[in-house]
């Protein structure tokens, strides 16, 4: 197998898990916030910040990398537009995740003592939930939009 194509199998595994878990943590998430149910909001809040730390995190480095060393491969120069908006939009997405992540550990940690504490979750956690979610909406619409750049790549 080619480097190019190990890049691009590479590169198209960890789109899939960078999407795939951030918009599988938001669905679950968001439906159990729904339910109300506080043990199961601590427990699904808890998985969500590990699978971003372990699927999320690393591929958002393995994307750029990667994606550049395809480009480089290919010859693609890199002042095309689609790789211009793709980068900004990457950009974007990443300046909504990384604020929702650092909310995510807080909210893990208010459920966790919460929950010990045999209390509700306060108003606190619900205003972290909903920039949670409201910072969500533009990083999925953003991905999206990057996985249409990279596979028709307009000019």
């Amino acid at each position: 197998m080619s480097l190019y194509l190990s890049m691009k199998c590479l590169h198209i595994i960890s789109s899939v898990l960078l999407v795939g878990t951030g918009f599988g943590s938001a669905f679950y998430l968001y439906f159990t916030h729904r339910s109300g149910n506080q043990q199961a909001i601590t427990e699904v809040i808890r998985l969500v910040v590990r699978a971003d730390y372990w699927f999320t995190l690393p591929t958002i480095f393995l994307q750029p990398i990667s994606g550049f060393a395809m480009l480089h491969l290919a010859h693609y120069p890199l002042n095309q537009t689609w790789i211009i908006y793709t980068l900004a939009l990457y950009g974007l997405a990443g300046a909504c995740w990384i604020p929702v992540y650092f909310l995510q550990i807080r909210m893990e940690k208010i459920a966790r003592n919460a929950t010990l504490a045999q209390t509700d979750l306060p108003a606190v956690y619900w205003r972290y939930a909903k920039y949670w979610q409201i910072l969500g909406y533009p990083a999925f619409a953003a991905m999206l939009v990057i996985y249409w750049l990279m596979v028709f790549k307009p000019s």
